[in-house]
């Protein structure tokens, strides 16, 4: 194949789609992997049940959650083509997508969220710095990708609100509240001179004085989670479905919660109440005579 192709492919969907790095590069090396395993040349070859018979090849090890993003980057990549007038069909759509079940994230309680921030050891810069990050995870349900690329200039403490520049460069507001606002000014006040000029406003840095990385935030989560005694299974993603599921436990309307997440669709939210559903029906039939 063409690896201009694949370049062009890449460009259409950071400077038309508006996507985020992560996701562009997640689809183009699901394109690249599907061709390199069809074995095609000429893109525009390709046959419904290349597609078809690729999925099947692939259940083999990765999930349905997986293959129905894979199908989703080939129909992206075949709809490009169209528009390019490379391709005159798609042969994605006449492949029906894996059926996957509404998959309900984990989140931590109040109690494991609060034993979580309080086992960081805030005698040390770095320490200092982690409990911010993790008050403000939590605090305004931030991506770990946002939080790493936050500005010091987006957050205003005494407004008590952060600007966020999310997925596709959409732009919102979340408010910050006094327990992470705190944090973020105790922070400031022990943070590292920056590496560089490029880096002068980025928020968390590391002890080199350099952007912290999103690896780096996984690790101090799941470090601090051992230290916590959580055994869950969690990431930095977990204190953002924490925040939302707990909004919505307390009342909070879904179109607010919805706002401050970033969420295009009201769909991708609504998940969060079926995790309030599912923990009081746990709840019920625990205690039902007829269990």
């Amino acid at each position: 194949m063409d690896n201009n192709l694949l370049q062009d492919f890449s460009c259409f969907l950071s400077i038309e789609r508006r996507m985020s790095p992560n996701t562009v590069k997640a689809y183009c090396t699901d394109v690249a992997e599907f061709l390199e395993w069809a074995g095609v040349d000429d893109p525009s070859s390709v046959k419904s049940d290349a597609v078809c018979d690729y999925l099947a090849f692939r259940s083999e090890t990765v999930s349905k959650r997986t293959q129905a993003r894979e199908l989703s980057s080939l129909t992206r990549f075949f709809d490009f083509l169209k528009l390019e007038r490379k391709c005159e069909s798609n042969p994605c759509l006449m492949v029906d997508a894996p059926k996957i079940g509404r998959y309900l994230p984990s989140v931590l309680s109040v109690e494991e969220t609060e034993a979580l921030i309080d086992s960081v050891d805030t005698s040390s810069r770095t320490g200092v710095r982690d409990a911010a990050i993790l008050e403000i995870l939590y605090g305004c349900g931030l991506r770990v990708s946002e939080v790493c690329a936050m500005k010091i200039s987006q957050v205003y403490v005494n407004e008590h609100f952060v600007r966020i520049v999310g997925k596709g460069d959409k732009e919102r507001l979340v408010p910050l509240g006094d327990k992470a606002a705190e944090a973020f000014l105790a922070y400031l006040g022990v943070r590292p001179e920056a590496a560089s000029t490029d880096c002068g406003d980025v928020a968390f840095l590391n002890r080199f004085g350099e952007p912290l990385s999103r690896i780096s935030v996984f690790n101090m989560v799941k470090k601090q989670a051992l230290l916590a005694g959580i055994r869950k299974e969690i990431s930095p993603h977990t204190l953002r479905h924490s925040f939302a599921t707990h909004l919505i436990e307390n009342g909070a309307d879904i179109r607010a919660v919805q706002e401050m997440l970033g969420h295009e669709n009201i769909l991708t939210t609504e998940i969060y109440t079926h995790i309030e559903s599912s923990t009081w029906q746990e709840s019920i039939l625990s205690h039902h005579p007829r269990k």
